[in-house]
C-alpha cells in the first residue's frame, strides 16, 4: 500500500492506480502462461532425469561386476597396471534456455583410447570392465546434466509461482482497493464541488 498512499489525489492519482492495476494484471497473466510452460518442461526434465538415473545405475553395476571378477582373477595390482598412462575422460556440456532459464541440454563424454605404450589389462574381465566404465561415465554425465536441468527449471517454477501468488493475493487486491477508494474520493470531491458551485450560483443571484 506504500505506492497507493503516495498516489496523488484526484483524477491523476486514479489514472496512475488504473495503470498500475492493468500492468499488474497483465503481468500476472503472463507469469501464469510462463508457469504452465515451465511446469510442462519440468515434468519432461524430471522424467528424463529418472530415465538417465536408471541407465547410469545399471551400467555402473555392470562395470562393477566386471571389475570384481578382474580383481579376483589378478588382484588390485593388475588394476593399477591397466590404469597407468590412461588420460582422463573429458566432459562437454551443451546448454540451452527454456523460458529464460539456462540449463544443460546434453552432456557428451570423450573417453581417450588406450595408448599403444600402456600395458594391456591382465584379463578379459578387466577389458570388459574398462569398456563398461566408459559407458557408465557417459551415462553419469547425461544423468548429471538431466538432474541439473530439472533442478534449475524446478527452481524457476517455484519462483514464478511465488510471484504469481504475490500479485494475485496481495498486490492486485491492494491496488483494486486503492482504486475503489480513489473512485469514492473522486466522486465525493466532484459532488462537493457541484454543491459549492450551486451554492455560489445562488449567492450570486441574490
Amino acid at each position: 500500500m506504500t505506492r497507493a498512499r503516495r498516489t496523488p489525489p484526484g483524477r491523476a492519482g486514479r489514472l496512475r492506480l488504473r495503470h498500475s492495476l492493468d500492468v499488474a494484471e497483465r503481468g500476472a497473466d503472463l507469469l501464469e502462461q510462463k508457469l504452465r510452460v515451465l511446469r510442462s518442461e519440468h515434468e519432461r526434465l524430471v522424467s528424463a532425469e529418472a530415465t538417465a538415473a536408471r541407465a547410469w545405475r545399471d551400467l555402473l553395476a555392470e562395470a562393477e561386476r566386471h571389475l570384481l571378477r578382474g580383481l579376483l582373477l589378478s588382484g588390485e595390482q593388475a588394476l593399477d597396471a591397466a590404469a597407468a598412462g590412461i588420460a582422463p575422460a573429458e566432459v562437454t556440456v551443451q546448454w540451452t534456455t527454456s523460458m529464460g532459464v539456462r540449463h544443460p541440454a546434453t552432456a557428451s563424454v570423450s573417453v581417450p583410447a588406450r595408448p599403444s605404450t600402456a600395458a594391456a589389462p591382465a584379463n578379459t574381465a578387466l577389458v570388459h570392465a574398462e569398456a563398461a566404465y566408459a559407458r557408465a561415465v557417459r551415462a553419469a554425465a547425461e544423468y548429471a546434466a538431466a538432474r541439473t536441468a530439472a533442478e534449475l527449471v524446478g527452481a524457476e517454477v517455484l519462483s514464478t509461482r511465488h510471484r504469481v501468488r504475490a500479485l494475485r493475493r496481495h498486490w492486485i487486491p491492494r491496488l483494486r482497493q486503492a482504486l475503489d477508494h480513489a473512485d469514492l474520493a473522486l466522486e465525493q470531491a466532484e459532488h462537493e464541488d457541484g454543491v459549492r458551485r450551486r451554492w455560489a450560483a445562488r449567492t450570486t443571484e441574490r
